[in-house]
């Protein structure tokens, strides 16, 4: 709590006179008598004692009715945040080949490794990564079809969790790595969420729905588009050939991000009643493919063989595609000098009450 007039406090330091001229004024004779003895020795009624009681009640009056007159107020600090951020969209391969291990601290295959480095880059980690939280994140996945798993948001605790439960294609006749269809997918969506948001702070501009600094538009503004692509594989179904997707992006203003995942040194752990085998995989990155999209779309392309190197590349691209934030704090006052000012005249009243019955003096 604070006071809007605090130097209206200081009448406070005029209650110490007036409770000396208040009881200065008590000790006057209202009738007088040619001898005190027989007065002296009569009994002092209570109402005597208490009488002063009266004196403070007005003093305490006065004193709330002071702290009224300075205004005390509580506020409330409400924030408005203007943000220019990135529209990122996380492109996953979930074809078989991902199943091929990488070390994690454990034992984890490629796809899960990929779910905990981006979900350290969404949401932050303890190791440098900061999180995306006012950033537009959306998760595509891709093995022989490319599927929107969680459309572009703000709010990230719904896609970490599309995130978490994303999964190796189990159907066979649905494997297969359509890259070229996984970034058109994405180009689009981003395009698509680009026009909206512009539709909506077009319409916000006109209503005057505007902040308080230079009237700039509201809600939320696009800086960059990006394209995170993670494979472990080539190119070999799909209607879109990656090339003239990355094309397109290009002509949209999109950045893509490409990193190969895995190494030569693959394998897959199988059980079988003979016991626990690690079977080699074959590497099948096109490193070529995708470092020409990259290129051509203005990002970089660059191969993970382990973990740590995931998270490095994430960590550089994170460093690369940083996000402006601007907040407008201000406070909001309710005032508070409506008690005080009750139990001010609460006071009053029964002082007045008091002193005109139980501590009524005659003359």
């Amino acid at each position: 709590m604070q006071f809007y007039s605090p130097w209206a406090l200081l009448l406070l330091l005029l209650l110490p006179v007036v409770a000396y001229l208040s009881l200065r004024k008590g000790r006057n004779a209202a009738v007088r008598f040619p001898s005190l003895v027989d007065v002296r020795s009569c009994h002092v009624s209570w109402r005597q004692h208490l009488r002063p009681l009266l004196i403070a009640a007005r003093l305490l009056c006065l004193a709330l009715l002071i702290v009224a007159l300075a205004r005390p107020r509580k506020g409330t600090v409400l924030s408005e945040i203007s943000t220019e951020g990135v529209a990122i969209e996380a492109v996953v391969d979930r074809s078989g080949s991902m199943q091929a291990e990488m070390d994690f601290g454990e034992k984890l295959n490629r796809l899960e490794v990929v779910k905990k480095v981006l979900a350290g880059f969404i949401e932050g980690d303890k190791k440098g990564l900061t999180g995306r939280s006012s950033d537009l994140v959306g998760l595509i996945t891709f093995a022989r079809y490319a599927d929107t798993v969680c459309p572009l948001v703000l709010s990230h605790n719904v896609l970490l969790e599309f995130l978490k439960k994303t999964e190796l294609v189990q159907i066979e006749s649905e494997d297969g790595t359509a890259i070229g269809d996984a970034i058109a997918l994405a180009a689009a969506r981003l395009k698509k969420a680009e026009e909206e948001i512009t539709r909506r702070n077009a319409e916000l501009t006109q209503s005057g729905s505007t902040d308080s600094n230079g009237g700039e538009q509201a809600g939320f503004k696009i800086k960059s588009k990006v394209i995170l692509l993670l494979t472990d594989g080539r190119n070999n179904v799909g209607e879109y050939d990656p090339i003239a997707a990355a094309e397109l992006a290009k002509e949209w203003g999109i950045k893509i991000y490409t990193i190969g995942i895995g190494s030569g040194q693959a394998y897959t752990t199988i059980q079988t009643i003979l016991g626990t085998y690690r079977m080699p995989t074959g590497q099948n990155l096109d490193e070529g493919l995708l470092k020409a999209i990259a290129e051509k779309t203005g990002g970089f392309y660059s191969r993970a063989d382990d973990a740590e190197s995931l998270r490095g590349i994430v960590k550089r691209i994170d460093d690369l595609e940083k996000t402006h934030v601007k907040s407008i704090q201000y406070t909001q006052y309710a005032e508070r000098f409506g008690p005080w000012t009750l139990s001010a005249l609460v006071l009053l009243a029964f002082e007045m009450l008091a002193g005109s019955t139980v501590f009524r003096k005659i003359p």
